[in-house]
Formats: C-alpha cells, structure tokens, sequence
C-alpha cells in the first residue's frame, strides 16, 4: 500500500514539474519572439531543469548562437541532435558551432550527417563547408610566423575595427560612447512611423552608432574631428599617402526620404543606407564639409572605402544591383576632369558570399574580407595581385590571422606589420583591434601529448589552445599520435589548455622568461578527464561541523577548486549533494543536508556561478560510507567521514 502510495506520489510531482516547465516555456518565447534572447536563455533554462526536452534545448542553442557564445551554443546543440525528432537545422547549429569553437574535426563529421538529410542547401555550398575544416585543420598545424597582440589601448568592451595609420596617428571606428558625449547608451537603418531613429542609440544592438575616434601619439583617445550632425553610423575611414584627403562611411537619414518611403503610413518600415563620402584639409589642418560619393544612393549601401595613395582609385564594397553575392568589391577611378567613372566590379576577387574590407599595402597586393570562399570560419582575409590590369587567384593568408571567427579590415602600416580586426575568443569585447608583426622565424617551441586521464591512451583531434598573457592565442587540433606543437616568443607567459568533447578541460602554465637567446624546445603534456554523467565525485576535505550547515574556511578552498572546474567548463551542470552522518533524527538529518547542499552551492553563486547551472540535493543520512547507521557505536573521525559533500555532472 505504501509502495503505491510512493508511486502516485511521484506521478503527481512528475506531472506538477511539467506543468511548470510549460509555464516557463511560455514566458521563454515570448521574450524569444521580443529577441530578448538573454531573458530567453534564463527561462529555458529553468525550463530544462524542470524537464529535458529538443524543443528547450534547439531554443537555447539559437539563442546562444545570437548572442555569439560558442561554447554554449554547441552543448545545447549536441543536446537538441541527440535526441528524437530533431531538425535539420539544429544539426546545422551544432555543426557550425563546433567550426566556430575550432573543433574542426568534430564539425566535419556533422556537416557530413546534415548533407544526407538536408534538402534545402546546395551541395556545392555544403562541400565548401567540408573544405574549410580540412582546409583549417592544415592551416593551424603549419602556423605562419606571426605576432599577434591585442591594441588594448584601443579596445573596449565595445566594438572597434578598421585601424588605419594616418601620419603618426591612429584613426578607428567603434560603437563605443563618444568621448564628448554625456550619454552613456547608444534602431539601426530600419525604423517605423515617420520619426527619425534615435540619434545616441542603435536599437538593433543597444549600443551607440559607429563613430571615429582617433589617438594621437602618446596621447588619449578622442573624438575624430569629422561631421556629425546630421549622421548614425560614421566609419571606418581611409587616407591618401599625405594625409590631406579622408574617404569614409557615413548614414545619414535625410527627412525628404523618410516622407518619400513610409509616407506616414504608421508601422511600415523605411531603411537608410550608407554611403561614402570624401573631405579635403584647408590651409589650417582643418577638414572641410564632407562631399556625397557620387554613386551613393537611398536603394542600395556603399561603404569600407580605400583610397589609393594618389587618390585617383577608390575600392569600396557595395550591394548595388548586378553584382555577384551579397556585397562585392567595385573600384571607381578618376578621370583627367577630376570626377568618378562608373564603379566596376572586381568580378576576380568577388564571390556568391561578402567581400569586405579592401587594401592594398606597400607592395601592391590586394587584401580583403570574405565569407564566400574555402576558410576558417566567418569573414577570413584573403590575398591576390594585380599586375597590368589582371587579378590573381585569391589565397587565404592562414592561421593564424585567420581564426574560427570573423577576421577582417586588414591593413598595414610597414611591409611587414599593422593592424586587423578580429571577434576571436581571446579579446576585449565584441571586435577587437590586433596588431600583427610578420617574424622570420620563432625563438623557442613548444611539443607535446594530449592523454586520457586514467588509460594513460594519447587523444586524437584534441583542441590545444596557447594563450599568451597580452597577446592572442593559438590553437592546435592533435594528430593521431596525440601530439601538438606551437611556436613561442621570447620573455613572454602563456596559458595552455586542452579540450575534447566529453572531456573536463585540462589546464597549464609556461614561460620563456629567463631562457636562453638560442633555439630551445619545452614540453608540456596535458590529462583530459572523461565525463561520466551523473558519477558522484567526492569534493575532499568538505566537512560540517556536528549539526551545523555553515561553510567552514577548509571547505571553502575546497569549493574554490569547484569554482575553477565550473569557470574552465561553463558549459558543465552539476548536481551538488550533501549527506550526513547517522546521529540525530532522520528527518532532521535529511533537512540538515539540504540546508549544506544549499550552502555550498550559494558559496559557488557568490564567487560568480550562475544559478541555472547548480542543483542542490540533501541526502541525510541514506548514502553513509561505512558501518556507522543508528544505534552503531563509531569514533568523531568516523562520523565525520559520513558529513561529506559530492557533484555529479548531469550535463556536459
């Protein structure tokens, strides 16, 4: 009678839990519908603890995605494609999420998988997808010779791209506030009614319009002096070789186009564009009025110009009618009367996909951005030459100014250093400026083996990241021996990991400070845990004092071993459980572990775990490690072997 009792009992619970769980689900997607996709993730998230079903967990990959969080993205995938009546689509985002994270190996096999079962996306398309981790693979296992450091005295937590050297200053565009501005928040070109969008904020992003900003030697960042009263976006910007005349990339709304396009039907949407436009420096230094490119219009966009160092070519990207992908590449030249021929399309260099971001350094070869070749991932930068009028075979520049991520605005300042932009991993906030110097060869390198914790058995198609204190990080994916290598500066500090789908991250710390001037290898192996979920792993050394839920000072630096594993793999859910000995009332032992799980886990929020991601459970006196039950006589020492607290990984 009892034992049905307890099964109705857990019918009952079962059915409140899932009721619960639509009810957050429902509140999930309304903010999903708002694109509140922070707000969103919070909610499925609670639904997901409530009950595990594709449709959270698809949601919460999107929504990772659009928020470009990788590594969240491909947990909650792997989740969505594992289990029954999944979407192509969903497989799609675990494939491109693992490109994204470098898993280049791992993402092949999916793209494989979703090339059988999809019926909506060119085989041709999904090839190139294929190629680009076979391309990528090879890329980082024969790095070139590069110093890549972030300008963190130009970057912020916002977005900044397209550094450009202007004499001895520095000229870039982000959508970080302005510096004169004493608003501190910032529609993109798309609005409704017949109001103009708000001048300080784009509410595509929430953040402020693109504007240029300038740094002077050895002096502070600033406001570039350039028009702004009637603009949104301004930038990026491009120089002639004596500084005296600017191209750049401006927005603006003129209220005649407003009336024209939505004619004050309420709720139709009316869309701005940008265009180029051109000032001169008077006798004082000073820049003059902008003057319109004469090809912009209210239809179509014009933006990233390069101006050639005479000023008689102007290169520009543009999604006018009649090119080949979504934005091409188009060269305009000025005639002996001074004024712009008609833009002709670079139809050598341009793909199905976006070119972006064209320059020429000092020797005359072409670089530009491109998400519509073999790559890496993203925009990646690509090469070419043009001799007599021909333009060569675009090449992929590699790793690793290349990434997983999108790379672009690539512009040199010598022949063998400058500047690009990169939203990889390792940086300051959204896109981040990197300075990059070319090297004939490295100082020092680095071997090692990537190995199964426990089997001692080497791990193939590991991800190895080098991270350089102040600088960026390299990746590596291992061979089939397990093995890895990276190339080292001199004088520098470094961060190396290693990661595996279905592993705990390993970590581990070198430096070449102090080494000697010649050739010098190191080695450094890493131990990758497998994930067994739901495996109780005891957290030493946490003990309760008899009868008390208070975190002692020789648990809490136990916790902070917790804390790391959590921050090293925040992909990883745990379930933490507290258990006490056998004295006491059982019931009142049950409630006093609870009240130890809930403290311990509180210990994790406080130190920056977030909530979603922790499970408190007290499991009294039911699970003891030894003889020690009611009524057994037993040592303080064996007792206290019972008040123990364990985690459990319950997702990966």
């Amino acid at each position: 009678m009892k034992k049905d009792i307890w099964i109705v009992a857990i019918i009952l619970l079962g059915l409140q839990l899932s009721v619960k769980a639509q009810y957050v689900i429902k509140e999930a997607d309304k903010q999903f519908e708002l694109y509140n996709y922070h707000r969103a993730i919070e909610l499925y998230e609670q639904a997901w603890k409530k009950k595990e079903t594709m449709y959270v967990a698809a949601r919460l990959a999107f929504c990772y995605k659009m928020q470009q969080d990788y590594k969240q993205t491909e947990s909650w995938a792997a989740l969505a494609v594992a289990q029954l009546h999944s979407k192509p689509e969903d497989l799609l985002i675990y494939a491109k999420a693992l490109q994204e994270n470098g898993k280049y190996s791992e993402a092949k096999i999916q793209y494989d998988k979703y090339q059988k079962i999809d019926q909506k996306t060119s085989s041709e398309l999904i090839d190139r997808w294929i190629q680009s981790c076979d391309s990528a693979v090879r890329w980082m296992k024969d790095a070139a010779t590069v110093e890549i450091l972030n300008e963190k005295a130009l970057n912020s937590p916002q977005s900044e791209w397209g550094a450009v050297k202007n004499g001895t200053d520095i000229v870039f565009a982000s959508n970080r506030p302005s510096v004169t501005s004493t608003k501190q928040k910032a529609p993109f070109f798309k609005f409704d009614d017949v109001k103009l969008p708000n001048r300080e904020v784009d509410g595509f992003t929430g953040a402020c319009y693109l504007k240029l900003f300038v740094k002077k030697k050895g002096d502070r960042i600033t406001d570039f002096p350039v028009v702004k009263d009637k603009s949104y976006h301004i930038g990026p910007a491009s120089f002639t070789a004596d500084g005296k005349q600017m191209f750049f990339t401006m927005s603006t709304v003129p209220e005649k186009m407003i009336y024209q396009k939505v004619a004050a039907v309420k709720g139709k949407l009316a869309i701005a564009t940008t265009g180029i436009y051109y000032t001169l420096k008077d006798e004082n230094g000073n820049w003059k009025e902008a003057e319109a490119f004469k090809y912009n219009s209210t239809t179509y966009s014009n933006g990233d110009p390069f101006i050639s160092n005479d000023g008689k070519h102007l290169y520009f990207c543009s999604n006018m009618p009649g090119g080949i992908g979504g934005t091409d590449i188009y060269v305009s030249i000025k005639n002996k009367a001074g004024e712009w021929d008609l833009p002709i399309n670079l139809k050598e260099v341009n793909s199905e996909g976006n070119e972006r971001t064209p320059f020429f350094d000092l020797a005359n070869s072409f670089y530009f951005s491109s998400d519509g070749y073999v790559g890496m991932g993203g925009l990646d930068i690509y090469v070419a030459t043009i001799k007599k009028g021909q333009i060569s075979q675009p090449i992929n520049v590699g790793y690793p100014i290349n990434s997983p991520q999108d790379d672009f605005a690539l512009a040199f300042d010598t022949d063998s250093s400058g500047y690009f932009a990169s939203n990889r991993k390792d940086g300051m906030g959204d896109d981040d400026i990197y300075r990059f110097t070319k090297q004939k060869s490295a100082a020092y390198q680095l071997k090692g083996i990537v190995f199964e914790k426990g089997t001692g058995l080497p791990l193939t198609a590991a991800l190895v990241t080098l991270k350089r204190e102040g600088g960026s990080q390299l990746q590596f994916q291992t061979d089939a021996t397990g093995g890895f290598k990276f190339n080292l500066d001199r004088a520098a500090d470094y961060e190396l990991s290693g990661e595996k789908t279905g592993f705990r991250n390993d970590l581990a710390s070198l430096s070449t400070k102090g080494l000697p001037m010649i050739a010098v290898n190191l080695t450094k192996d890493l131990y990758l845990e497998h994930i067994t979920i739901k495996k109780a792993i005891r957290i030493e050394n946490i003990y309760y004092d008899f009868d008390k839920a208070d975190i002692r000072p020789d648990a809490a630096k136990e916790l902070d071993k917790l804390v790391k594993i959590m921050k090293d793999n925040p992909t990883l859910w745990i379930e933490l459980g507290s258990h006490t000995d056998s004295r006491g009332d059982d019931k009142y032992n049950l409630k006093l572990s609870q009240r130890r799980a809930d403290a311990a886990v509180q210990y994790l929020i406080n130190n920056g775990i977030e909530k979603n991601r922790l499970t408190a459970i007290g499991y009294g006196e039911t699970m003891l490690l030894n003889k020690c039950a009611n009524g057994v006589e037993c040592t303080e020492e064996q007792h206290q072997l019972n008040r123990r607290t364990e985690f459990k990984i319950v997702k990966q």
